[in-house]
């Protein structure tokens, strides 16, 4: 029999309420047109917030701290700090950017990005939009009547407009994936430095650091119709606004993350789907390991963070170690995150799902060989989404929490789920198999979520 809530009671369950290493790297000249400052030794944490483009402290040659998350373990993560005055680049325009970047090259640098980079630009620095990329004929109503299943069937699309479709993306790729190497600091200047339509490609990166930045729409101008997903098929979008691939030693520190300017639920619907534009905010996938996400904001996006991307990926057993911390997911429909194989750390996490949020499917996502620790997480919702509607199981099996405030309640997330889930899911275990140690001060769900509701995304380091 499934148990149900009743506005603040849990009827049937009894027990559910409860008290409360610097890499080194080559040296090259740097790439010209770009600002590189003289000086550049290192600040600690300005006083007040950042203010403008004019910040009280420089934060570009700041470091992880010691046990902050699975990111400090095994030398740490010191991004570009060690970068010369020759690879300190102030960046304003993506050309900019891209210069700075160097082809992904792992020379200690550190980029400072001021203002609003829009990554859909030609070298003239001119917007493109979709028509802009578009070739060989590719035209959505065109692609619509291609592949339509009433008359394409079930088959994978192919002729010319998927050709067309696979030529227009590849022109967009071009210009907004940004390959980010090793040994790099990206930070924002002020409180209002915004990557806008980019996608930070982090692929076989060591030692990497993103700090107070806005990063917004990673809009796929060229979605593929895949008929097979979920039965009925489904629109596959390409950019994630961060993608680890392969990744190791990286700290994301105060972004913000969204798809402002072109939220999915305004998009239309074809073929009876959502004609979805955005990936993930932050995925995490490929056997990346050694990872720090802290005082970060996940808003307004369907599927925020994977970490994991395959169940049948066995070479990410012993990888994908990640530690989520103080970090704020509002208006998240689903995955926050979604796990597969990696022992993840999340703690003093804030959740916000809106009154007005039908769509909303889960928000600790527990997949295959999954090992997830979670302690003093709040989530706020509205009264038609329950206890059990936070947690989703694929093929999980096991699930530590403690500490979880709903609606500023204390309730004992695992039995609920356990309880609600019995029959129709397999019951999750506390026992995850591991117990972690490298992390900050844990404070109980009610502190933390008042200072991530003060404190977490870009602009707000103290």
């Amino acid at each position: 029999m499934r148990v149900r809530q009743i506005g603040l009671v849990t009827v049937l369950l009894p027990v559910l309420f409860v008290g409360s290493g610097a890499m080194g790297g080559r040296s090259s000249a740097a790439p010209s047109g770009l600002v590189a400052p003289r000086g550049g030794a290192a600040y600690g944490y300005s006083p007040a917030p950042l203010k403008g483009d004019a910040p009280l402290g420089d934060i570009s040659r700041e470091t992880l701290s010691l046990n902050d998350g699975w990111a400090s373990a095994d030398g740490g993560t010191t991004g570009g700090s060690t970068a010369d005055d020759a690879h300190v680049f102030t960046v304003r325009n993506r050309n900019e950017l891209v210069r700075a970047l160097d082809g992904g090259s792992a020379t200690p640098k550190i980029i400072k990005v001021t203002g609003t980079i829009d990554a859909n630009t030609d070298d003239a620095g001119d917007h493109l939009d979709c028509a802009d990329y578009a070739t060989d004929g590719y035209s959505t109503p065109k692609y619509l009547a291609a592949y339509d299943p009433r008359t394409w069937g079930s088959a994978k699309p192919s002729g010319p407009q998927e050709e067309a479709r696979q030529a227009s993306a590849a022109r967009q790729a071009e210009r907004i994936e940004l390959a980010v190497g090793s040994n790099t600091t990206i930070v924002g200047l002020g409180d209002k430095a915004v990557l806008k339509g980019a996608s930070l490609q982090l692929r076989g990166a060591d030692n990497v650091i993103v700090r107070n930045l806005e990063l917004r729409d990673a809009y796929d101008c060229f979605p593929v119709w895949q008929p097979n997903t979920g039965g009925l098929g489904d629109w596959k979008t390409a950019y994630d606004n961060i993608w680890l691939r392969g990744a190791t030693h990286v700290w994301i520190d105060h972004v913000s993350l969204s798809d402002k300017g072109h939220p999915d639920h305004g998009e239309p619907t074809y073929f009876g789907r959502n004609y979805l534009r955005h990936d993930g905010l932050l995925d995490i996938t490929n056997a990346s390991d050694l990872v720090t996400v802290s005082w970060s904001r996940f808003a307004d996006h369907d599927k925020a963070m994977l970490i994991g991307n395959g169940d049948t990926a066995t070479g990410d057993r012993g990888k994908l170690r990640v530690t989520l911390h103080h970090n704020e997911f509002e208006s998240v429909v689903q995955r926050a995150p979604r796990v597969r194989f990696g022992q993840v750390h999340l703690y003093n996490n804030r959740y916000v799902v809106p009154a007005d949020a039908h769509d909303y499917r889960y928000s600790l996502g527990v997949s295959t060989e999954s090992a997830i620790y979670a302690e003093n997480n709040a989530f706020h919702t509205p009264g038609h989404i329950e206890v059990a509607d936070l947690v989703k199981s694929w093929n999980g099996t096991a699930l530590h929490q403690s500490g979880t405030l709903f609606n500023g309640y204390p309730v004992d997330l695992l039995a609920i789920y356990n309880a609600y889930n019995s029959g129709s899911e397999r019951d999750l275990t506390a026992d995850v198999g591991w117990t972690p140690t490298l992390h900050t001060k844990i404070d109980s769900a009610e502190a933390a979520d008042r200072a991530v509701d003060r404190g977490a995304g870009a602009g707000r380091i103290p």
